[in-house]
């Protein structure tokens, strides 16, 4: 089976369907990812054979820059102009991507389109290649089954604009013929069990549990990582989409907390420019880019900023967690990782010294926590894998 996987331009929005990828190479199927900018190129480190659907502008770039406030450049393509019309960032995404995506799984011969409930491009080229559809949620903190969510976020899933991308590409009013609906999320934070598979409301197609496995690229280990620490370790990280926009400046309270710790500390900062940090306190050891995955399992806290991906992964490995919420869904996030007990949150705007290192030593020396996160990593070690939903709904083709 030839099976087209569409996803948007984010480590947070793609990354987590990479597993899922793997699931379908390993069972011998071929597989083409349609994605563009930067997450083309990472996707490809991945193993995966990539399509990009949108080549010549940064479309990530560009987005970031809008939503900063930047003007419009006077030569941006139609497609830009005509998401701007819309609300929701990640119009964007299916104003530009949505007419590659469909000429990609043409050229490939695709008989599946899997994609995250937030592109809406997926289910479009879903409809124009007359295939069926499996659709993934990617976040931690909500899925497209919740109908406040989806009561609230409209615009999020297309609105007008799917409309609007109908009409020009000519795909009438045919909604994509879903075979399933994955939820990612661990029973206790609002996913569902092995056995359970609920319809959807909206269309009458199941929703079925899956495990979330994390994947954050790969690396060559430091020989530090495969030590058992002679002290707490605990990580440090803001993802990638809050550096790029807000800075680093968060960090400073964050590293001066723990720099007065009996700690070992892992900035895990990316790319990110930390002059302006100043000299680092000595038990920081900032790393760039080491995938979470990479020393997440050794940690025994990890502070953040709530992106989905990133919240996830501590769930995997039983990590407790501090979250300073960001921006988009990272408050959600944080309210759901108080709410199950497996960590605690604090306004990031409000945060000192003091109030950091009270609530990293409360998530080091307070059992409870470290109890409900090994119960939720054991409820999403019980979930379906990637592997077990990729057969499941190959079985549902036949």
């Amino acid at each position: 089976m030839k099976i087209l996987f569409a996803t948007a331009p984010g480590h947070g929005l793609t990354l987590p369907l990479i597993p899922v990828v793997w699931a379908a190479r390993a069972a011998g199927h071929d597989v083409l990812l349609a994605t563009t900018a930067e997450i083309a190129e990472v996707s490809a480190r991945a193993g995966l054979p990539v399509a990009d659907v949108f080549p010549g502008r940064d479309i990530w770039t560009d987005l970031l820059a809008a939503v900063k406030g930047g003007a419009p450049d006077p030569d941006e393509p139609e497609e830009y102009r005509i998401a701007r019309q819309y609300p929701g960032p990640f119009g964007l995404f299916t104003a530009a991507m949505t007419e590659g995506t469909i000429e990609a799984g043409r050229a490939f011969g695709a008989d599946l389109v899997v994609y995250p409930s937030d592109h809406g491009a997926g289910g479009l080229a879903a409809v124009a290649l007359g295939v069926p559809a499996l659709e993934v949620g990617n976040r931690i903190s909500w899925s497209a089954r919740d109908r406040s969510w989806r009561t609230e976020h409209d615009d999020f899933f297309g609105g007008e604009l799917v409309t609007l991308m109908r009409e020009k590409l000519g795909l009438g009013d045919a909604p994509p013929n879903v075979l399933a609906r994955i939820d990612p999320r661990a029973p206790s934070m609002g996913g569902l069990r092995a056995d359970e598979a609920p319809l959807d409301e909206r269309d009458g197609a199941p929703w079925w549990p899956m495990r979330f496995v994390p994947y954050n690229g790969g690396a060559v280990l430091p020989e530090w990582v495969l030590r058992k620490p002679d002290r707490p370790r605990v990580a440090v990280t803001l993802g990638t989409v809050v550096p790029a926009m807000s800075g680093v400046s968060s960090l400073k309270v964050v590293l001066d907390a723990l720099g007065g710790m009996d700690v070992e500390v892992i900035l895990a900062a990316g790319t990110a420019d930390l002059s302006e940090l100043g000299e680092l306190p000595g038990n920081v050891r900032s790393v760039g880019y080491l995938p979470l995955s990479v020393f997440l399992p050794g940690c025994a806290a990890i502070v953040h900023h709530g992106g989905s991906g990133t919240t996830a992964a501590p769930l995997f490995y039983g990590v407790p967690q501090l979250v300073l919420p960001s921006f988009a869904d990272n408050p959600m996030s944080a309210e759901r990782v108080v709410e199950r007990g497996v960590g605690l949150s604090h306004d990031p705007a409000t945060a000192d010294v003091p109030a950091v290192r009270k609530l990293v030593s409360q998530l080091l020396e307070d059992e409870t926590f470290r109890k409900a996160a090994a119960e939720v990593r054991t409820e999403m070690s019980e979930q379906p894998t990637p592997a077990d939903v990729l057969a499941r709904a190959v079985a549902a083709l036949r």
